[in-house]
């Protein structure tokens, strides 16, 4: 562990979680100065729905940043290349990964206190053990620099909030009959299907497959591999169910109303 913090950690590891959280601060205040002066209609919401609408600004811009940064290093660069000579997969690392780590990080952790302290407006009980086992997570693998392959994954799949947010927002915009919202939301059902389903069948083969390199894991970061991951799965499978559910319903509506 002494040797994983060097210098360079020294300096990326703060820097990145501090930037993850004021990013998360200038673009929820930048969505509200935008939303205040072209949205007639965010001036009637209210004082909740206001800070939703401002906080689901700034979580999109996480999930496509962090998503395509975790694209370039798990299938564009070379870093988790199989066959490569850099070592075992499970402990190979980056600067960039560690800095995306601790700006997602940053971004779970300002996310954290606003559902916290707006609690249950922006979410329950669920989504608190979601952005917790994500801390934690993403925490123990950048202090140890290990199973980063397996965090940048789950980053990810965060690919999928873009969707649940348009939905949102279309649904406050009083636009759920339009055709934009179906189209979002067979595109919410397609994404989540391949980005939280079939990529964790994807993530536990791998685990599988990789086993060996898996157990030269420390024990906390092993166990913490073998556990926190299935969980996620589960509520994936279970928020794939609602998204399947409310897809169907408003397909069903739309047919009735022709």
């Amino acid at each position: 562990m002494d040797g994983n913090f060097g210098p360079i950690e020294r300096v990326i590891w703060p820097t990145s979680v501090i930037s993850g959280i004021v990013m998360c601060k200038l673009v929820y205040e930048f969505i509200g100065w935008i939303s205040r002066g072209y949205l007639k209609s965010y001036n009637s919401l209210s004082k909740s729905t206001m800070h939703e609408w401002n906080n689901r600004g700034f979580s999109t811009f996480h999930a496509i940043l962090a998503a395509a940064i975790s694209f370039y290093l798990l299938v564009l660069s070379d870093l988790f290349k199989e066959g490569s000579e850099n070592g075992f997969i499970v402990d190979r690392k980056s600067v960039l990964s560690d800095s995306l780590l601790g700006f997602s990080a940053g971004y779970f952790l300002a996310d954290l206190g606003m559902i916290l302290w707006c609690f249950p407006s922006l979410g329950g009980v669920e989504y608190i053990m979601h952005h917790g086992i994500s801390i934690y997570s993403i925490i123990l693998s950048l202090i140890n620099g290990t199973a980063q392959f397996y965090i940048l994954i789950i980053l990810f799949s965060e690919i999928t909030t873009p969707f649940v947010n348009l939905r949102w927002y279309l649904d406050v915009y009083g636009k759920k009959s339009s055709k934009l919202y179906i189209y979002n939301g067979v595109a919410l059902f397609l994404g989540w299907l391949v980005a939280r389903v079939i990529l964790f069948i994807f993530f536990f083969a791998h685990i599988y497959v990789h086993f060996d390199q898996v157990r030269t894991i420390f024990p906390l970061g092993f166990y913490s591999l073998l556990t926190a991951p299935p969980l996620l799965a589960f509520m994936n499978v279970y928020w794939f169910w609602k998204i399947t559910k409310g897809m169907v319903k408003t397909l069903s509506q739309k047919r009735h109303a022709q």
